[in-house]
């Protein structure tokens, strides 16, 4: 564990030195085609895996950035989102590819195994992601709502709002809201 806590701040360093590119919105494109790794270890293609379904996205550049995920994961539940909600940590760079084991591990260990399946973390193919939304202000979560074909129908990269979840939900399957929220 010590020699992690040595290598974690290094390979954030490294990471950090990634290219910012200009924030865009991608809606009525296809999502790129990117492998990532579940951290139950099962691999995903994306969107191909989600093939048929609708599914939400949401991207994370940094480490800070689940702060606002959280926002969004928390207030999907609070309104019933029934639509599949994947959380894809993106790391670009060379260091963190190479220390992927460790990464994923660390994230092991704050997130609870029973979502483990819904975070799918994307490092060999993660430019094509930054490329595709942009990554200015990469603390704001990347909110992508896909459609059956991979198609972006919704976009959202300036953080949580009720305002901005509101006009998600119109391209979203909504059911039955939990703790007795009027919704």
């Amino acid at each position: 564990m010590p020699r992690l806590l040595i290598l974690l701040p290094m390979v954030l360093l490294l990471g950090a030195c990634a290219s910012t590119r200009l924030n865009r919105n991608p809606v009525g494109e296809i999502f790129p085609s990117v492998e990532g790794t579940a951290l139950t270890g099962d691999q995903w293609r994306l969107p191909e895996d989600l093939a048929g379904e609708p599914a939400i996205l949401l991207l994370g550049y940094k480490q800070d950035t689940q702060f606002d995920i959280d926002r969004w994961l928390i207030a999907f539940a609070m309104v019933g989102v029934e639509t599949k909600v994947l959380e894809v940590p993106t790391i670009e760079g060379l260091a963190p590819g190479i220390f992927s084991g460790q990464i994923d591990g660390g994230m092991r260990s704050g997130i609870p195994e029973v979502v483990w399946e819904a975070v799918v973390t994307v490092y060999g193919d993660a430019p094509e992601i930054v490329e595709f939304t942009g990554n200015e202000d990469g603390l704001n979560a990347r909110v992508v709502v896909l459609d059956a074909s991979g198609q972006v129908v919704w976009f959202h990269d300036r953080g949580f709002s009720v305002p901005d979840l509101d006009a998600m939900l119109e391209h979203v399957e909504v059911g039955r809201p939990m703790l007795g929220s009027s919704r």
